[in-house]
């Protein structure tokens, strides 16, 4: 399908681009600098402190992808159980990820360096999951069977902002606990309610969770707009239903953002499951796969993805939200991963595949070219690595006219031209800053 490609355009692909100049971005930022001191200080709550019962049995719940740390914060969380006399295991909360397998999900642990010897902790994984009960819609609830039978759950998690709908619950212990707790199973039902009940679903099925079974507190995880751990927080099982929200709140004053606000094209040199959930984060780039409202995202005509991550193995969730993409990113596709992603969401849109020109430089210039009302030399451009590292990112000269008075960017280097090699690849990029 898409080799031999020979598109032809009026007046063909070489043409005068403006040039681009690296800036920095500039957010104010918290930082915890050291997590295990933070990680003890929440254990010496008293409200923590006292739900860990000598010899009983904790199931360490953990399993979301790209949070920084992760591996040192279940391994501290595993360590000071076992100081207050009591026995962790870890158990994979992570829906249908790893293929719906026990293994699969315990290879995904291992990749976030999470391993029983560097936890302390054995991990047991399974698929299988009891039934805590019925929404009031007569959804059906699960939960992970080893985390039920143990005498007491902790939830680790990152507080943020969901990337495919609003509510005052969106990623956190609440969505952990309802869907990655619920296993293939449970999560299954749940998002075959669609995106747009989620924020009702979620904190429904999260009550009758935390009413059915033990669970002792949730270890909320918040971190800063350069991809850094800001703060570490225990909440008690019975306050997560009222602190959640407010640590959603909190994490999203700490979001990056794009500083430009309207621009012509939006180029990404990468996305992957290892970036985002949705392979660029909505919360970006303002284009969410679900479709649902509430995503601020910045003014532009076209977006233009050039890459996978090597970490996603081939999954391009959500390049069905670029606009241009290129032929070296389509083959690297594996579908069997990208398709069950999107089948498991009930969200397809973002498993299409946008228009695939041969080279990066095509798909700059297709980009340019569809871009109404633009004079090309003058086009406003905007060019990052990808939606989680925004902290020095590439502007066209144009676009730098408009910012370059505000005190949150600085400029970091000279303006240079859009060259490409002979493969057609850009020879300026953001990974090069």
């Amino acid at each position: 399908m898409f080799n031999n490609l020979d598109i032809k355009i009026e007046g063909g692909y070489d043409l005068k681009l403006p040039q681009l100049v690296p800036i920095r971005q500039k957010f104010k930022v918290n930082k915890l600098e050291d997590i295990a001191q933070a990680v003890r200080k929440e254990f010496a709550n008293e409200a923590v402190k006292k739900t860990i019962i000598p010899g009983s049995k904790i199931a360490i719940a953990v399993g979301s992808r790209g949070i920084v740390n992760l591996e040192h914060i279940v391994r501290e969380t595993a360590t000071n159980i076992k100081k207050l006399g009591a026995n962790p295991i870890i158990v994979p909360a992570m829906g249908s990820h790893g293929g719906a397998t026990s293994e699969g999900q315990k290879k995904i642990l291992q990749e976030y360096g999470i391993t029983e010897d560097k936890a302390g902790a054995p991990i047991v994984s399974s698929m299988e999951t009891v039934k805590i009960g019925e929404t009031s819609q007569g959804v059906p609830v699960y939960f992970d069977k080893n985390a039920h039978e143990s005498d007491g759950v902790v939830v680790i998690n990152r507080i943020k902002p969901h990337t495919d709908y609003k509510g005052l619950y969106e990623s956190g212990i609440m969505k952990m606990l309802v869907i990655g707790l619920g296993k293939h199973k449970g999560a299954s039902y749940i998002h075959s309610m669609g995106f747009s009940q989620f924020n009702s679903i979620i904190p429904e099925a999260g009550k009758l969770i935390l009413t059915k079974t033990n669970i002792l507190f949730g270890i909320a995880i918040l971190e800063n707009a350069l991809d850094e751990t800001a703060r570490i927080e225990a909440v008690p099982g019975n306050d997560i239903l009222t602190r959640e929200p407010e640590l959603l709140a909190e994490a999203k004053s700490y979001m990056a953002y794009l500083i430009p606000r309207c621009f012509d094209v939006l180029i990404i040199e990468e996305i992957g499951k290892d970036i985002s959930g949705a392979g660029m984060d909505p919360n970006i780039i303002g284009r969410p796969g679900s479709g649902l409202p509430g995503f601020d995202g910045p003014s532009y005509q076209k977006l233009v993805v050039l890459d996978l991550t090597e970490k996603t193995k081939g999954n391009a969730c959500g390049i069905g939200m670029a606009d241009i993409t290129t032929k070296a990113l389509v083959d690297k596709i594996d579908f069997n991963y990208l398709y069950t992603n999107s089948i498991t969401s009930t969200v397809l849109d973002p498993a299409k595949i946008p228009v695939a020109m041969n080279t990066e430089k095509e798909a700059v210039v297709i980009a340019l070219r569809t871009s109404n009302m633009v004079n090309i030399p003058d086009a406003k451009i905007v060019f990052i690595k990808n939606t989680l590292e925004l902290n020095k990112i590439l502007v066209s000269k144009p676009l730098l006219n408009d910012i370059e008075h505000r005190d949150d960017i600085e400029i970091i280097g000279k303006a240079q031209d859009i060259l490409f090699d002979n493969k057609g690849c850009m020879k300026i990029r953001p990974s090069m800053l």
